[in-house]
């Protein structure tokens, strides 16, 4: 392992966050579960996790309870294997206060993917989500970049059924990469996405994301089925699978349904 911490993308990261050891630093107060920053060491290398005990976790009315960090990590699961969008390396293990959800922390830059501004300021080729009014009743959009790792996690959220897909959700990464986090509610059988990444509704799906959706179907059939069923039901595989199916039926991205909320709030 090298003397530096493995970034994201790099290949030893997953055992970096599966074997190191953890110390608490501090915890992100703004997080609706028990959200811990801390250290992890391996071999003498030292760097960065969060780390989301399963004790933590916030009942929910439409989740089971304890659940949410194995949702985490099924989401990082199928992203792995289809290809689609970039979830930091994230596994379901042993930490100071139980097991729970362990994720690479993500050093980001400044640049912003989602903002919320006068509809004269958007940036140039960024998409509209949403027309509002500010505080003050002036005119206000929702807006996001066209960035391809963001058109890829739209893909992958619409799989998912990504309940809470905020801005801050969203990292970017000094490697070039739009980081997706915070997974813990998805892959609830019944419809419930709500994202701010609606930019993109009624154009055909990328050809390399059709390719990546074709092998999440073909993998849900095989290996990667039987592998999330250490955290998922069996309904909820079915579903999952069901989306895909009716995600490459139509190939383009959807609109939002009229029976739930579409927009998480807050916006970030």
């Amino acid at each position: 392992m090298p003397s530096t911490p493995p970034g994201p993308a790099d290949p030893a990261a997953r055992e970096f966050v599966t074997r190191g050891r953890i110390d608490v630093e501090g915890r992100l107060v703004d997080a609706s579960n028990v959200t811990l920053f801390c250290a992890i060491e391996l071999d003498g290398v030292t760097g960065r996790v969060v780390y989301k005990p399963v004790s933590g976790e916030r009942p929910l009315w439409d989740f089971p309870d304890g659940t949410l960090a194995g949702r985490e990590v099924a989401t990082a699961m199928i992203s792995d294997a289809s290809g689609l969008g970039a979830i930091p390396p994230t596994v379901l293990r042993e930490g100071p206060f139980g097991p729970g959800m362990v994720q690479l922390w993500v050093e980001t830059t400044d640049e912003e993917v989602v903002d919320v501004c006068a509809p004269a300021e958007v940036p140039e080729g960024w998409r509209t989500v949403l027309h509002a009014h500010d505080r003050l009743g002036e005119p206000a959009v929702l807006v996001h970049a066209d960035h391809p790792g963001l058109r890829e996690l739209a893909v992958l959220d619409i799989v998912v059924n990504n309940t809470d897909r905020k801005g801050g959700h969203l990292l970017t990464s000094a490697d070039g990469r739009v980081y997706g986090v915070d997974h813990g509610i998805c892959l609830h059988p019944d419809p419930k996405l709500r994202t701010v990444l609606w930019g993109w509704i009624g154009e055909p799906l990328p050809e390399d994301a059709v390719e990546k959706l074709q092998k999440l179907r073909a993998d849900l059939d095989g290996r990667l089925g039987a592998d999330l069923t250490e955290h998922l039901t069996t309904f909820e595989i079915r579903a999952l699978a069901q989306r895909t199916d009716f995600l490459l039926a139509e190939a383009v991205y959807p609109e939002p349904g009229d029976d739930w909320r579409a927009i998480p709030w807050p916006l970030f």
